[in-house]
């Protein structure tokens, strides 16, 4: 009897044991994924806190170990036994000294120049001018309005009567009170400067003119319905270019649809690198069909983010995809803060493929392709090697894994570039045509409408290839308001910027 309630003790003391493990268990697993779910929510909370007040920069800077792993005893014993006598060096060094100094920047020859000739005091008849002293200071002149009337004499012919008038000059807009100089300025202001119109029309209020906002933004409407079909030229002219890198960015723009919201639209650039274009197609979504209008019967070469609707234009056999070692690069940048070790190994493997980009920048097409099979595929490849390797050793849902999983999807993709020296290791290149957007979305914040949008899309697109092809915009504009209304539609590529001369 008394083994019987021994041995019945001793079950419910390891069945209370073993539940006492199973909770101890539950309650290490339990304090695991609260410990890791706050470790996710502190890089959320310092992400955010980098975007908010923190730098921009994705520098990476590798460690030198031959230079940071002295320890710290070593340094001491070899500071004791140095021999703390101090000795007396003499240090001679000779250096270049410039015979002369060329002093500031040299205003411009081409301003205008008014003297001011200033006289010393207490001249007498025996003082003879030897010379004078100039000096040169650049001056402003706030902007000046002027009218501009146009005379037309008319005439009579005494005999059969007939009247003649000399026809008045080609306008953009007719009966428009703004003249091309007015409307360039309007427009420059804003897709250039990222003035809004209403401050525009603040500006004007200060010299004494007056516009209504309804007649400004009519005048800029007119304008874009007169320029659309050289912006159509343009985005031919890029559908049809064989080397293209696409990118998109949001703005937002008001809906009639929905009171008091405003709808997320989406801005597609796609840059001709060879031909040095670039259009801007405004969308409302940024769906599979979004890009359908530029890349539907697209063949050549398209280098892209890792966005997935890009994908679907990329599986013609006609179609090759560039992927962009900026975008890779990124998600090893994030994730260094929770992986250190393998983020730095593989940010130092990219900062060498992009110093032989540096190195090869002036160098022929034929040239640059050689030095990258011969240098960047071998780093390549040994990274390709290392990604396979430590790919089961990371979380898939950790940031290294994320940015693992983000190259092997895309490594064949990644290595297209090596095949041709005309190819950018990178997207960058259509991410600063962009850059612009935001700096106008801060500032008039939306488009008033969707042909808002698409007017915004196009002047973007004139302004960017200005830029591109070192234009002046309100020199291009202006020349190209003085013809466009008159001008051949077969020649209309005689006005693209870098073609027109201004």
């Amino acid at each position: 009897m008394e083994n019987e309630l021994e041995n019945r003790t001793k079950q419910e003391l390891i069945q209370q044991l073993l539940a006492f493990r199973k909770s101890n268990q539950n309650l290490e697993s339990s304090n695991q994924k609260k410990d890791e779910d706050i470790a996710r929510k502190d890089l959320i909370i310092a992400h955010l806190q980098r975007m908010l007040f923190g730098s921009k920069k994705e520098r990476f800077i590798a460690e030198d170990t031959a230079q940071f792993h002295l320890l710290f005893e070593e340094f001491a014993s070899q500071e004791a036994l140095a021999d703390t006598t101090p000795v007396k060096e003499k240090i001679t060094y000779e250096r270049e000294k410039p015979s002369k100094h060329f002093g500031r920047n040299k205003l411009p020859e081409n301003l205008p120049v008014v003297e001011e000739i200033i006289e010393p005091e207490g001249l007498s008849e025996d003082m003879v001018k030897m010379g004078e002293e100039i000096t040169e200071i650049l001056e402003y002149t706030p902007a000046q309005f002027f009218k501009r009337r146009i005379i037309r004499p008319k005439y009579v012919n005494k005999k059969t009567l007939e009247i003649k008038i000399a026809a008045l000059p080609s306008r953009p807009i007719e009966k428009c009170l703004a003249g091309n100089s007015v409307l360039t300025q309007i427009l420059v202001s804003k897709y250039v400067d990222h003035l809004p119109l209403y401050r525009q029309q603040q500006i004007f209020k200060r010299a004494d003119i007056v516009i209504a906002p309804s007649t400004i933004d009519s005048w800029v409407a007119q304008c874009g319905n007169l320029l659309e079909i050289l912006y159509d030229r343009m985005v031919e002219h890029v559908k049809n270019q064989r080397y293209l890198q696409a990118d998109e960015t949001t703005l937002k723009v008001l809906d009639s649809d929905k009171k008091g919201q405003t709808h997320l639209g989406y801005l597609w650039a796609y840059h001709a690198v060879l031909s040095k274009m670039c259009v801007f197609d405004y969308q409302k979504g940024r769906g599979t069909d979004a890009p359908r209008h530029i890349l539907m019967d697209f063949r050549g070469t398209l280098q892209t983010d890792g966005y997935k609707v890009y994908n679907h234009y990329c599986l013609s056999p006609d179609v090759k995809h560039l992927a962009c070692w900026a975008h890779a690069r990124r998600y090893f940048e994030k994730a260094l803060a929770q992986d250190q070790k393998r983020a730095s190994h593989v940010l130092s493997e990219i900062q060498k493929l992009y110093a032989i980009e540096r190195k090869t920048s002036d160098l022929s097409v034929q040239e640059r392709h050689a030095i990258r099979l011969e240098e960047a595929l071998p780093i390549i490849n040994d990274l390709g090697k290392w990604l396979h390797q430590e790919r089961n050793a990371v979380l898939p849902k950790s940031l290294m894994g994320k940015a693992i999983q983000y190259c092997t999807n895309l490594w064949s993709s990644l290595m297209n570039y090596l095949e041709n020296g005309q190819y950018h290791i990178d997207n960058n290149a259509i991410e600063n045509k962009i850059r612009p957007i935001a700096l106008g979305r801060k500032n008039y914040l939306f488009a008033g409408s969707h042909q808002g949008a698409k007017r915004t899309a196009m002047f973007y697109t004139f302004f960017a290839n200005c830029k591109l092809n070192d234009v002046n915009p309100e020199k291009w504009l202006k020349k190209v308001l003085d013809v466009i209304a008159d001008y051949p539609c077969n020649k209309l590529h005689e006005l693209f910027p870098g073609t027109l001369e201004v």
